[in-house]
């Protein structure tokens, strides 16, 4: 089992707690300005039947229909990170690898499970980019981001594909995906790649980190363990409101445009960071990208005390402390902060 000093707990939302109002937010992966009204309509409207136990048949529905997936594929959750605490308590493995740097929360859910975590550490020669061949043949669950939190790189899904083997629980985090435009390299949906786990969250493209709402794509035996390690009721009445709406025809279209914005958005981001000097990890295509800095610490303190907080990067295994990971924003904010971040690299 890893024994070094990775903060595997430590979160973007640590930046801006406490006394963060004051700052602009470049640590939080969710896209700013969300939820639109509409869907705060929806959630608002559910909370008249709040004496009602939840009752999750049609949001879990809903789900399988934007999949084209039975329900029996399908488990609700309450956000991404449940998931990985239910696939690390009900599943029986031996020998689980994570490919790292990614989300650090399935590692530590692993670990407090009981579990030895082997690492898998892709490297920043290779532009972080997955190689299926170090993989363990051993591993019987492997765990990966896809496009990857803090890499922002979108592996081909032939190549994540390639990691499934029969006795193997393959799991991929696809929380970030539908910022992707066109999702694709995406798995969610595909029936077809044995031992295959999709964790999909809805908290990143419509603003609900407060509501906790994501699910679960898998083999109808996989998805009944993890419904047995869940408490009764786990996902609440405004979040099941939530699920329904946000993989509705409206919402997809919506989802998809912003996803469009982003790329673009992100593409400003990164000309005006290489025009700095700045290396950043490409090519990048999630919302967020990451780049590599001289003195990366002192930089993001003197950023907070320019009003900017960013996400540093050394509690990700297979990254040091010379990386921070910036949300991609709109242009006036992002012109904002460039010019921040010229004053600090320029500065003594």
């Amino acid at each position: 089992m890893p024994t070094d000093s990775h903060d595997l707990r430590h979160h973007g939302d640590a930046e801006v707690r406490d006394d963060g109002s004051h700052l602009v937010d470049l640590a939080v992966n969710v896209r700013a300005d969300t939820p639109p009204s509409w869907l705060r309509s929806r959630i608002a409207d559910s909370l008249t039947g709040l004496a009602a136990y939840p009752d999750g048949r049609a949001a879990r529905a809903a789900v399988a229909a934007r999949h084209g997936l039975p329900v029996e594929r399908v488990l609700l959750t309450a956000g991404a990170a449940e998931a990985f605490v239910l696939l690390a308590r009900a599943l029986t493995v031996r020998q689980p690898v994570v490919v790292h740097p990614q989300f650090t929360e399935p590692e530590a859910a692993l670990r407090d499970a009981g579990h030895q975590v082997g690492r898998v550490l892709l490297r920043a020669e290779d532009g972080f980019r997955l190689d299926p061949g170090l993989v363990p043949e051993d591993a019987d669950l492997v765990v990966l981001g896809n496009p990857t939190n803090p890499t922002s790189v979108l592996h081909p899904a032939g190549s994540v594909a390639e990691l499934a083997r029969p006795g193997r629980v393959l799991v991929v985090d696809e929380a970030f995906m539908d910022a992707v435009p066109g999702e694709r390299e995406a798995l969610a949906g595909r029936t077809d790649v044995p031992g295959l786990v999709v964790l999909r969250s809805l908290t990143k493209t419509w603003g609900l980190a407060g509501l906790r709402i994501g699910y679960v794509l898998a083999e109808p035996e996989v998805v009944r363990a993890l419904e047995r390690a869940q408490p009764l009721w786990p996902v609440s009445t405004p979040a099941l409101a939530a699920a329904e709406a946000c993989v509705s025809g409206r919402a997809l279209k919506e989802a998809a445009e912003a996803a469009r914005q982003i790329a673009v958005d992100r593409a400003h981001l990164v000309e005006g960071l290489r025009k700095l000097g700045v290396r950043v990890v490409g090519p990048a295509e999630g919302s967020f990208v990451l780049v590599r800095v001289k003195g990366a610490e002192v930089v993001r303190e003197r950023l907070r005390e320019s009003g900017y907080a960013v996400r540093r990067g050394d509690t990700f295994p297979g990254l040091g402390g010379g990386w921070l990971r910036l949300a991609v924003r709109d242009r006036g904010t992002t012109e904002g902060f460039l010019a921040a971040l010229e004053k600090v690299l320029g500065g003594p």
